[in-house]
């Protein structure tokens, strides 16, 4: 089963061109300077973390929205598993995905293409809004009609963060609503509940690890499959330049059998069919690639 995944994002916002602390003695920073988002930070030191209540500090995209935590920048978003191998740091973002995939004879061949839309909302400095899964499916295999994905939403909240080591640990749950479209093998089911831990920390000169592990719980377990996963990403950056080499490893345990599918065989991320005799089995993925990241 052959797989391409293509993810872009915006991440929100510029820090305010000026940080004003209690005592009025720091100067005033130009927009278009390039300064360290952890020394503003630490400029800013009465104002604590990322976006609290301080002029000049932790501005706002809207009045309920705030700034991504940008003392993490050095660090890239995991590629693969996109629906569940959450980034631990506290974003606001929009990310496209765009993914196209190659079907096995056994399941009729043909390929399918995912046209999605994640979003990330930071609602205080550690606790953030996510939505991973939602989109289009287009598809020419003969199981499958064009649809709508199920949509999932929960939250995030970050409890350890030490940019000085550059070691971040969040957690995590989420719901995905039978919304889809059943002839898309969604819409199945009453639901999933999507429980998660994801860390990161900086190792060595330019190079990260990030790891997630997490549990699909759902409602019906006669209709969707119970699984157990574990990703992990590690990344190095080259030199100077904007550019990521990073590779990626994904394992699929499933943990219970449904009756819905009369085969074993089962999604990883985007499908859960409810398939019958997959207690027990394991699915590893991997993957290498490349990322360039213009800008902080």
């Amino acid at each position: 089963m052959r797989t391409l995944l293509l993810r872009m994002g915006l991440v929100c916002c510029a820090l305010q061109s000026q940080c004003l602390a209690g005592d009025g003695i720091l100067s005033q920073f130009n927009a278009g300077d390039f300064i360290s988002p952890c020394a503003y930070t630490e400029a800013c030191a009465e104002c604590g973390d990322i976006g609290a209540n301080c002029e000049g500090c932790g501005d706002r995209c809207l009045s309920w929205l705030k700034q991504s935590d940008h003392c993490f920048d050095e660090f890239i978003s995991p590629m693969t598993n996109p629906v569940f191998f959450e980034d631990p740091r506290t974003l606001t973002e929009a990310r496209f995905i765009f993914l196209h995939q190659a079907l096995p004879t056994s399941l009729g061949g043909q390929n399918i293409q995912l046209y999605a839309m994640q979003l990330r909302a930071a609602l205080t400095d550690r606790l953030s809004l996510i939505a991973t899964k939602d989109g289009f499916i287009v598809s020419d295999n003969a199981l499958l009609n064009d649809g709508w994905t199920d949509i999932n939403a929960g939250l995030k909240y970050n409890l350890w963060r030490d940019p000085a080591s550059q070691t971040i640990l969040s957690v995590g749950a989420t719901y995905e609503a039978s919304f889809g479209t059943p002839r898309t093998l969604q819409g199945n089911g009453d639901g999933v509940f999507h429980l998660f831990a994801s860390g990161g920390a900086e190792i060595g000169d330019g190079a990260h690890w990030i790891t997630g592990s997490g549990f699909r719980l759902p409602a019906d377990t006669k209709a969707e499959n119970q699984m157990w996963y574990w990703s992990n990403h590690l990344d190095k950056k080259i030199g100077d330049s904007s550019v990521y080499l990073f590779g990626e490893a994904n394992w699929y345990h499933y943990m219970s059998s449904g009756t819905a599918f009369g085969a074993p065989v089962q999604g990883g991320d985007l499908f859960n069919l409810g398939s019958v005799g997959i207690a027990g089995h394991d699915l590893v993925t991997g993957a290498v690639g490349l990322k360039i990241k213009p800008s902080p």
